[in-house]
């Protein structure tokens, strides 16, 4: 009982505070004694702060606010990409307390090598933020391939199989995701904040990430959001998963660069007005407009939110997916779902990956924090 109040009471303060003792009592409908022991604990936690005399309607003399703190307890997010190992400090109030990268080559890669590598970022980031008094009390990684129970099934660009991760923060818990999930967990709690949209990753690969209502669907298996699969072109080119004529082939990073070395680059040529650049990036949309008119026939998403490498092209992409999707949407609706880019770009996996540690403080502290 102790553990689901204290759940409820860091719940109103997360999501509606900050609020006085009095007031958190009359919200969660638990005693003002009950209130104020449990917040002596989230305050001995660090997980709270007071500051501040607030009156909130209540008799007598002005209340104490209580509030979510960022000074204390933070959860690091890891990212193993094609390109780059990434790591990030986010405390309680979302706020990024430390960010650091690392490029590096992955693609068909030894897993031992590239895991010890992100370890070692893993503990230097840790050791930086809790020099300067935060406490990092779990961990997430994002990875651009499938996961189940734990273990990374498939990554075909990194060239990976049933890879088990542990230790990667020492003895911090840590949880392992796909990284256009946690994408769009960190465009949904770092970024737009709207609670109905599918989110598109472009990467090496494309993947999506689909919420409603706030919360992510992640089909039967886990497995939901693979648009890069989704054929556009019947009998098109073969594609690294064994298929003809996907959505990758003709969007992925790989075919927007080309010969070029970085997405930089391209969108340098972009600008000059490079013919092929514009060819590739009016290919791409076309193709990415296809695709995602399956989509929001089968889905019917409040929005579309292009993010990853579509960030930076988003100005280059905008019209040709958004030509595509009115072509081909019809009269089924009255109008495509707004096409936007993510505010956080290359930064949404991982920050979605610190994000996931949050919400599971939040859900449960007394687990997550041994109250």
């Amino acid at each position: 009982m102790r553990a689901r109040n204290l759940a409820v009471v860091l719940d109103a303060i997360h999501r509606t505070g900050p609020h006085t003792r009095a007031a958190l009592a009359e919200r969660t409908g638990l005693t003002k004694t009950t209130v104020s022991s449990l917040v002596a604990d989230l305050l001995e936690a660090g997980v709270v702060s007071e500051r501040g005399a607030v009156r909130g309607g209540e008799r007598g003399r002005p209340g104490v606010a209580v509030s979510l703190s960022g000074q204390r307890v933070a959860t690091l997010g890891l990212e193993v990409n094609i390109d780059y190992l990434a790591a990030c400090v986010v405390d309680l109030t979302r706020a990024v307390r430390l960010r650091r990268t690392r490029p590096a080559d992955n693609r068909n890669s030894d897993p031992a090598e590239i895991l010890g590598l992100l370890r070692a970022l893993a503990r230097e980031t840790i050791e930086a933020v809790e020099a300067g008094g935060l406490r990092v009390m779990g961990a997430a990684l994002a990875v651009p391939g499938t996961v189940e129970d734990g273990v990374l099934r498939s990554a075909p660009h990194l060239g990976w199989r049933d890879v088990r991760v542990a230790g990667l923060a020492g003895d911090l818990p840590l949880a392992i995701d796909n990284e256009a999930n946690l994408a769009a967990l960190g465009e949904l709690w770092f970024g737009s904040r709207e609670a109905d949209f599918l989110y598109v990753s472009g990467e090496i690969g494309i993947g999506a990430g689909l919420v409603v209502g706030g919360a992510l669907f992640r089909g039967t298996y886990g497995l939901a959001g693979e648009l890069g699969h989704v054929v556009v072109v019947p009998d098109g080119p073969a594609c690294r998963c064994g298929g003809r004529g996907c959505l990758e082939v003709y969007a992925g990073q790989d075919a927007l660069l080309g010969p070029l070395e970085s997405v930089t680059a391209l969108v340098e040529q972009l600008e000059a007005g490079e013919p092929r650049a514009l060819e590739a990036c009016a290919r791409a949309g076309h193709a990415l407009g296809v695709a995602l008119t399956s989509a929001v026939h089968l889905l019917d998403p409040g929005r579309i939110v292009l993010g990853g490498v579509f960030a930076p092209l988003f100005p280059w992409l905008d019209a040709p997916v958004k030509d595509g999707l009115g072509a081909r949407l019809g009269q089924m609706r009255g109008a495509p779902p707004p096409l936007v880019v993510s505010g956080i770009g290359a930064d949404a996996a991982v920050l979605g990956a610190a994000g996931l540690v949050i919400q599971r403080i939040l859900a449960d502290p007394a687990q997550a924090l041994g109250l």
